[in-house]
């Protein structure tokens, strides 16, 4: 542990860009909340460097998905993994923060760890939905947990692993009521048509696996209500061009608007959304509009999933409402027909006790993330 009184030194790795905008809100609030000067160490991307965070190597290092660039990578992963270790060890900070990316920063925490060094990780790996066997590892590696979603706090007490529910960034940051009359504005979309937004992954293969059901469900449904306009935004121009692809196999005489980036403000723009699972779904509920949520898995991933994953809902919504409020469709049920039935349903609906439930999710994730994580720091690192 760090021996200069007068000065913090505060650990954190960050892995990927979510992880970085969350370290750089926990160093702002621990900066303000903190009685003695502090100095930053460790791994993150831009948004940290800006808050006085001299990373010790490339934050893109350590994005890299799937199985085969992961071994491709191994060797210059294991070395990275080495030397941080070493150069944490060397500068004995209070404390050690591995931001997500569990598969890198479990293993580095748990070595600090053995040698006297207090960690905390933040963002919950969901060991709550699959695989609980990880939690004895987890202990192992962590002192203290920060959890965005308030069931995860509750598995940790189950399992004697101290831990702090902060509230989701995305709560404060997304506003309760969003007009969709000012994203359509920002938009330069109509103001008084009828829009549907579809939304079928960020990756490649994501997008390839849900265009197909999202397309015919909306053909489906245009034809069902001529009124219905079709907005889809996509993550990068890549992406927007394997949608337009796809969509001249399965369903070319569709009308539909694609916008590269801004999907969060064209959520915010759209009547009713057809998505993925993951953090989307948090997303649409936060801006509170009617979704149905369907997801595809390779065969092998499913049936994996399937032996594995224990909690009663895939979809966030449902997950923090304890009971189904949205319509959550997976594999075999993630029909064109099924989309568009349970769709349909929304429109001819009113849906104001979906909204209250929403709403009143929101305020129970709502309680300023950044300032309760640092809070919660500190108090450990006293």
């Amino acid at each position: 542990m760090n021996t200069n009184k007068t000065e913090r030194v505060v650990a954190l790795v960050a892995g990927e860009h979510s992880g970085d905008l969350l370290g750089a809100g926990l160093m702002q609030a621990i900066r303000k909340q903190s009685p003695q000067p502090v100095r930053f160490i460790g791994v993150g991307g831009p948004l940290m460097k800006e808050q006085g965070l001299d990373s010790f190597f490339p934050m893109e290092d350590l994005a890299i998905m799937g199985i085969a660039e992961v071994v491709r990578h191994l060797p210059k992963l294991l070395k990275h993994r080495r030397q941080l270790v070493s150069f944490i060890e060397q500068q004995k900070p209070d404390v050690m923060i591995g931001i997500d990316a569990p598969d890198f920063n479990l293993t580095v925490e748990k070595r600090l760890r053995d040698n006297g060094i207090t960690t905390v990780h933040y963002v919950s790996p969901s060991v709550w939905a699959w695989r609980e066997g990880r939690i004895k590892g987890i202990k192992k590696a962590v002192d203290h947990m920060l959890c965005l979603l308030p069931f995860e706090k509750a598995f940790y007490d189950r399992h004697q692993l101290p831990a702090t529910f902060v509230g989701h960034p995305l709560a404060d940051e997304i506003p309760k009521n969003w007009s969709r009359t000012e994203a359509r504005q920002q938009l330069n979309l109509a103001t008084d048509a009828v829009y549907l937004a579809l939304l079928p992954g960020s990756r490649a293969g994501e997008i390839e696996r849900m265009a197909e059901p999202f397309l015919q469900a909306a053909a489906s449904l245009q034809q069902r209500y001529p009124q219905l306009k079709l907005l889809v935004p996509m993550i990068s121009e890549q992406r927007a061009e394997q949608f337009r692809s796809l969509q001249q196999q399965y369903c070319p005489e569709l009308t539909l608007q694609i916008i590269v980036g801004n999907s969060r403000l064209t959520m915010a723009a759209a009547d009713y959304l057809i998505l993925t699972s993951g953090t989307v779904a948090l997303e649409a509920m936060l801006i509170k509009r009617p979704m149905v949520v369907a997801y595809k898995f390779s065969w092998l991933s499913y049936r994996l999933i399937k032996w594995l994953f224990h909690a009663p809902f895939f979809s966030l919504p449902n997950l923090l409402a304890d009971t189904q409020i949205v319509p959550e469709l997976a594999q075999d049920e993630a029909s064109a027909e099924n989309i568009e039935r349970h769709l349909a349903r929304l429109i001819d609906s009113d849906n104001s006790n979906l909204m209250v439930n929403f709403l009143r999710i929101h305020e129970r994730l709502k309680v300023d993330a950044n300032e309760r994580a640092a809070k919660a720091v500190l108090n450990l690192i006293e």
